[in-house]
């Protein structure tokens, strides 16, 4: 009898999980292969949990992204307000190739036109649209720091760091083809000087007076992906200090795109930076969480 009572009570509590349940809408996107999901939250009635963002991003069980981005108003003078979710659930200041795709996004579902702004826990962001292209007006870059020792396993390795509105680690190299991303990025990522919410990590290698190629170890997707739009701004920058020369600087991502970053060099950082690259459609569907 108590077993039964037990299923029985089993039972009644999966009915009710399946009745609360809803069917959500998205859209999903790309920007230079770093991919997301878009949520149109305007109406503030999708509350997801950290368990659910997890999910959606799953590529085995759920849709499959690098992250979640929502769309709601802004509270202040903005045009609209972004949140940035990484693939583990936990919520970031700022994602550049994230920011294209959610400027396109506000386009097609809000008809943001021509040129709109909208808030991150980094600052305001604005956006230009041009076709398939977006070209970003970044938050000032902070906390530039050259030729910092930093003491990995049983070496001192050489590193550069800047907050391009998210934390970043640069280190150049010299065959990034065959270097262990992975490996290398996790141990830097997790290391207690960035303590305790950690940083992405860059690295590149110089092609050509004012280009690079890119490679990056993602905090929160802990793996390397095939773009990070405040990662190609980081190593811009990085790149445009240690090698003294200005802009634009071309970015190789990756998964092969090739993004511009524009900057203003001034004692000690820099000002009105941007970064100009592609953000695609992929398609769009309905879920059940």
């Amino acid at each position: 009898m108590i077993s039964a009572a037990g299923d029985y009570t089993d039972m009644t509590r999966s009915k009710a999980s399946l009745q609360s349940r809803i069917m959500l809408r998205f859209t999903k996107m790309n920007g230079a292969g770093n991919d997301f999901i878009l949520i149109d939250n305007r109406a503030r009635k999708i509350d997801l949990d950290r368990s659910q963002i997890a999910h959606l991003c799953n590529r085995h069980r759920g849709i499959g992204a690098d992250g979640v981005l929502l769309l709601e108003l802004s509270a202040n003078r903005a045009d609209f307000r972004m949140r940035y979710f990484n693939a583990d659930g936990g919520e970031a200041e700022m994602c550049g190739n994230g920011a294209r795709c959610f400027a396109r996004f506000a386009n097609r579902v809000a008809g943001a036109n021509g040129k709109i702004s909208f808030d991150t826990q980094a600052g305001v962001i604005s956006a230009e649209l041009a076709s398939n292209l977006v070209k970003l007006r970044m938050t000032e870059p902070t906390d530039l720091r050259l030729n910092v020792k930093l003491p990995v396993a049983n070496e001192n390795k050489t590193v550069h760091f800047i907050n391009s509105g998210v934390p970043h680690v640069v280190i150049p190299v010299a065959e990034i083809e065959n270097f262990d991303v992975r490996l290398e990025g996790a141990a830097i990522r997790h290391h207690k000087m960035f303590s305790p919410n950690g940083a992405n990590v860059n690295f590149i290698e110089k092609r050509e007076p004012n280009k690079i190629a890119i490679r990056t170890y993602e905090r929160g997707v802990e793996n390397e992906t095939l773009a990070c739009g405040t990662g190609i701004v980081a190593s811009a920058l990085i790149f445009a200090a240690t090698e003294n020369t200005s802009g634009p600087i071309h970015v190789i991502a990756r998964g092969g795109d090739e993004l511009q970053v524009g900057f203003e060099r001034v004692e000690g950082g820099f000002l009105n930076v941007t970064l100009t690259g592609p953000a695609e459609f992929v398609f769009e569907g309905t879920i059940e969480i």
